[in-house]
């Protein structure tokens, strides 16, 4: 799913001021302006301002790819519309981000840029961005990737028989295509004469690339309706199988650094750019899973954190002076899935019981007991017992494939999903009033 959308640091870098920050700035700045309405909230003129700024900023040394300034700020004022719109459905739904996943999530970004905590704290005070400003941010895009995992589970569908079909239809090597899109979007039940000014649009922008007034990128910027619009259609690697049939077919007559005939599809008219291709050859596969024993002190209505935290260090103190864990995990803790195997989690890989789980036990040795570590649900322990590496060629090879059909069906769905989003949402845009 993490097509559907821009990248965490994407989107960090085109929102501006967060949720949160709102109401301060309206109550601090009486005279600041506002630029669209979306249902019960407000996007403010500084936010559009500080989005349009930062995708410049990212564009530097390829301005002649931006659209005018004034295309570019629609763009960008829809690209903030839809986000807010899916955080405001998130919310609805109950969705949540707790701060230990915030905290490993941030930590993740910091190592992925080689930076510390601190440095990271540093570079976005640079940028123009308080800290806190910026974990909401961070937040805002975790909860908009739980609100995708929602609906693919519950929209997109993958059956046995259509994963040993891809399987049976493949050779021993895959393709992978580099594609650009862009995309003239259609409203569902499009009259004739909608359709026949969306074709015109469609023939007048490849009219423009061919005549090498405009590079794809630029064209895709200014003119798509897609969600990749900013990233000048980007849709990055895609495996063949990922790509809609509609595509592969206009593949199947293009070479590389081509732009397709303009294509009609569900959502609309559109083009795309064989940008390049690769062969990914399969390979025997495997991968190191653990056998570890836990257990956890929940936090709750009646067991503060604190109380919590005291608890669970006297849990290890036992264990560390000779008891046996499996007899205090039967006696204290709090996990019902583990407790009455003596907390006994099985043999796992190394993600299987989340991101606090996997922090802990990559760092420790067979037969190493953790210290104290915390989830959004409580304290942990755990104790590291033996590793292994296991063959996963056939069981990867299967979650690809699943992955593969997800993603083809996906991305048609969630467009959809996020049109009669918009569609039913109450917004009021304001820029030029």
């Amino acid at each position: 799913m993490s097509r559907l959308l821009p990248s965490l640091l994407f989107f960090i870098f085109l929102l501006g001021t967060p949720l949160a920050a709102q109401a301060q700035a309206l109550q601090l700045d009486p005279v600041e302006s506002i630029v669209a309405v979306v249902e019960e909230d407000v996007i403010l003129r500084s936010e559009l301002d500080m989005a349009v700024n930062n995708v410049t900023r990212r564009l530097a040394g390829r301005t002649d790819q931006l659209p005018p300034p004034n295309v570019l700020e629609r763009q960008v004022l829809q690209q903030l519309i839809m986000m807010r719109l899916q955080l405001q459905r998130a919310e609805a739904m109950g969705l949540r981000v707790g701060d230990v996943e915030l905290d490993q999530t941030i930590g993740r970004i910091a190592q992925q840029q080689g930076a510390s905590i601190d440095q990271l704290r540093q570079q976005v005070r640079m940028d123009g961005l308080s800290y806190e400003a910026f974990r909401q941010q961070v937040r805002d895009e975790l909860v908009i990737s739980r609100l995708q995992q929602n609906f693919v589970q519950s929209r997109v569908v993958v059956s046995e028989t259509e994963i040993d079909n891809l399987l049976a239809s493949r050779t021993g090597s895959e393709l992978q295509i580099h594609l650009g899109y862009l995309l003239v979007a259609l409203p569902d039940g499009a009259t004739p004469d909608q359709i026949e000014v969306a074709r015109d649009k469609i023939d007048g922008v490849r009219q423009l690339i061919e005549r090498g007034e405009m590079d794809f990128a630029a064209a895709a910027m200014r003119y798509s309706d897609h969600q990749t619009a900013l990233e000048g259609g980007n849709m990055g690697w895609r495996s063949s199988d990922e790509i809609p049939p509609l595509f592969t077919h206009a593949l199947a007559s293009m070479q590389p650094g081509e732009v397709s005939q303009p294509l009609r599809g569900p959502s609309g008219f559109s083009l795309i750019h064989y940008i390049d291709s690769r062969d990914q050859s399969q390979a025997i596969e495997t991968v190191t899973e653990y056998h570890a024993r836990g257990l956890m002190v929940r936090v709750g209505e009646l067991v503060t954190r604190e109380e919590a935290r005291t608890k669970i260090d006297a849990l290890r103190a036992r264990i560390a002076a000779g008891e046996d864990f499996a007899t205090v995990a039967r006696e204290a803790s709090d996990d019902q899935i583990t407790r009455n195997q003596g907390g006994d989690m099985g043999w796992f890989p190394l993600s299987a019981w989340g991101p606090a789980v996997a922090n802990v036990l990559g760092s420790l040795e067979d037969g190493e007991l953790s210290e104290p570590f915390a989830s959004d649900v409580g304290w942990h322990l755990i104790q590291r017992l033996e590793t292994r590496e296991q063959d996963i060629t056939r069981e990867a090879q299967r979650n690809r494939a699943r992955e593969t059909i997800v993603a083809r069906k996906a991305d048609e769905e969630f467009d959809r999903f996020l049109r009669q989003l918009r569609d039913e949402a109450y917004i009021d845009e304001r820029l030029g009033s």
